[in-house]
């Protein structure tokens, strides 16, 4: 008895910041998004009229769009260049250490706003990347006129952020027996024959985990959008995450931001639960005996 009151000591800042900061908010703003709240009044009670005026709300469906295609296209990149990078830096090279360490430190510096300020003027008209394009005589693009072009260019830099990914597609390959790739290669298996054979199969608890996990992080996008494109041009960067800040702390509408906020909730859960449902159909577990379940 006296070592579970020690133990509970111990854990009962978690579980204060947990109820403070989690659960509070989390259950608050579920009955805010049945309210007219304008966070100077007394929240007043409308039933689902906040969620009947976000599906009538052409603007809320622009972003919509805006944030599905940023996960379409950040995910899978990010994905796959942490794989290649961390696929690299795999190898036993002179100075490999220096390395993952200078590779690492993009995601701990891209979270920082001045990041994303430079991010823009890197992308600018007169930025590095068309400075870069002009030596073979390309004209200037403007990133930031399009809407393909603003979307790359902050799903750029959440890709750009690939360290923390890296690292743990780099554990996962650590932790592949080299018997097999051996054993590949006494079977003739060439270099990419064996990655996509033996490499990409024993991954894909990591490319599972890391894929969950990316989802997450990109529909929950802000940064990016409203320091670099400002939701421009015409909406097609303004990402939900966006519209949510602008409605509970610019338009002081929290109870249609809360409603919002749960969409983009209920949509995180179902993208979740589908690459948990299909986890059975790719993701491979090796048990003791050798087998894969």
């Amino acid at each position: 008895m006296e070592n579970k009151r020690i133990g509970l000591l111990y854990i009962l800042p978690w579980l204060i910041g947990l109820l403070i900061f989690t659960i509070y908010p989390f259950v608050t703003s579920l009955i805010l998004s049945f309210t007219n709240y304008n966070i100077i009044n007394a929240p007043k009670f409308i039933g689902i009229q906040n969620y009947v005026n976000m599906f009538r709300d052409s603007t809320f469906w622009t972003s919509f769009t805006a944030t599905l295609e940023y996960v379409v296209i950040t995910v899978p990149l990010k994905l796959t260049f942490s794989l290649f990078i961390a696929f690299i830096l795999n190898y036993k090279l002179k100075g490999i250490n220096f390395y993952r360490t200078a590779y690492y430190v993009p995601s701990i510096l891209g979270g920082n706003i001045a990041i994303a300020v430079l991010w823009k003027f890197v992308f600018a008209n007169t930025g590095l990347v068309n400075q870069f394009l002009g030596l073979f005589g390309i004209k200037p693009v403007g990133w930031f006129s399009t809407g393909l072009g603003a979307i790359f260019t902050i799903s750029a830099l959440r890709v750009w952020e690939f360290g923390s990914t890296m690292v743990i597609f780099l554990a996962g390959l650590k932790d592949i027996p080299q018997e097999l790739y051996e054993a590949a290669a006494v079977d003739g298996a060439g270099k990419i024959k064996t990655f996509f054979k033996v490499t990409i199969p024993l991954l894909t608890p990591i490319i599972f985990f890391n894929l969950v996990m990316q989802l997450i992080q990109a529909f929950q996008e802000f940064n990016g959008p409203y320091m670099i494109t400002q939701g421009g041009p015409l909406y097609k960067t303004y990402l939900l995450p966006m519209m949510i800040y602008d409605n509970s702390f610019k338009f002081f509408n929290m109870g249609y931001g809360s409603a919002i906020s749960w969409f983009l909730f209920i949509i995180i859960m179902i993208f979740t639960m589908f690459v948990f449902s299909s986890s059975k159909y790719w993701v491979f577990y090796s048990d003791e005996g050798g087998g894969e379940s």
